[in-house]
């Protein structure tokens, strides 16, 4: 007799967790189960995040692996009432997949399906009562579950240590810097005149130098140039003013060319692994592209700065309700930031699992 369908739903949240969780994930399951949809489907429903860049739609659809997509705007629908925007079917069998979010969603849509559910846990595994199995980054998490619940929990380590080889761009001549100046616009507010100022020094040093920007697939070219201009980026005048305008014509890499005559190559193919591998050394932001720098061995600085107290908006819980205050809001993310900085902590992924400094990391200003 034929194997009966099934359906694997897949939540998830924010550009992080789209691009270095689900994509491995997904990419994985077709290879396990095949390409057959009739067989076995694929859904992705995304959940708000205050991270999200409103293209995490556009790029979950570009993943073959999956058959369906429902944007962060539809799902409390979902979760309160199971409708989803399209009027989706669902298979008698499945599974709930978790990869992002809060896990609670997980509990909740899986009892309304009658599906089993599988959580991804990063740090912390909660609602073991009520999940049937987890995968968890680390044996720490294993070890502080209650023993009546340990044969739920599975340590598989960091899906985002999950990058592949993918085709290189070919360099003929020396390899280039790589430029990660982030992704979100509070990042991007500090990191883009940053790296510019960095390619100003460095190219006075030796004109030879290439750089290059893989740019993140949640950022459009125009709004990334928007950060070079400082009559539009008011942080560009703490690090020097310097300016790039894009320069985007057809049959041409496009590129940011600054006002001392420097080009940065902007790539837009994701993922950027082939040509993060080619890079002799990548600077970078805090985040998920520390994970897939050290997981490709490429040298990397990881760099914080301080210039701007109150960017970092992206707490969870209380600290998070009192950041986004109107009006005090700025006030409240300088004390916290400031009280979150005095403490020396690991930041960069490669150094959160050795549990001490192997990548250099620079905060401040």
């Amino acid at each position: 007799m034929p194997t009966p369908s099934c359906d694997i739903l897949i939540l998830s949240n924010g550009p992080g967790e789209v691009t270095t969780w689900v994509r491995p994930v997904v990419r994985a399951l077709r290879a396990m189960v095949g390409a057959d949809s009739a067989q076995v489907r694929i859904s992705l429903v995304l959940s708000p995040c205050p991270n999200a860049t409103g293209n995490e739609v556009a790029i979950a659809r570009r993943y073959p692996e999956i058959d369906r997509v429902q944007g962060a705007s539809d799902f409390f629908p979902f979760l309160l009432w199971g409708k989803t925007a399209e009027q989706w079917d669902w298979r008698d069998r499945g599974l709930v997949l978790f990869l992002g979010g809060d896990q609670i969603y997980p509990v909740i849509i899986g009892k309304r399906l009658g599906y089993r559910t599988l959580v991804y846990a990063e740090w912390e595994a909660r609602w073991q009562r009520w999940v049937d199995q987890f995968a968890v980054m680390t044996p720490a998490i294993q070890k502080n579950s209650p023993a009546k619940f340990a044969d739920k929990l599975t340590v598989v380590g960091d899906l985002m240590a999950e990058v592949g080889t993918m085709e290189s761009p070919s360099f003929a001549q020396t390899r280039p810097i790589g430029l990660l100046p982030g992704s979100k616009p509070a990042k991007l507010a500090q990191g883009v005149p940053l790296v510019l100022a960095i390619a100003h020094h460095l190219h006075q040093k030796d004109a030879a130098i290439r750089f290059v920007i893989p740019v993140a697939p949640t950022l459009d070219l125009a709004t990334l140039a928007r950060f070079a201009d400082p009559a539009q980026n008011a942080a560009a005048h703490y690090f020097g003013h310097p300016a790039a305008e894009l320069i985007d014509r057809p049959g041409e890499i496009p590129h940011l060319l600054t006002d001392k005559g420097i080009r940065i190559d902007l790539h837009t193919d994701f993922p950027a692994y082939g040509l993060l591998s080619q890079c002799q050394i990548c600077l970078t932001t805090v985040g998920a592209n520390t994970a897939e720098l050290g997981s490709l061995a490429v040298p990397m600085l990881v760099l914080l700065p301080t210039q701007q107290l109150d960017a970092m908006r992206a707490w969870d819980g209380i600290p998070g309700l009192l950041v986004n205050l109107p009006g005090v809001g700025t006030l409240f993310a300088k004390a916290i930031n400031a009280q979150f900085l005095k403490k020396k902590r690991l930041l960069a992924w490669p150094n959160i699992w050795a549990g001490q400094e192997i990548v250099p990391e620079l905060v401040g200003e």
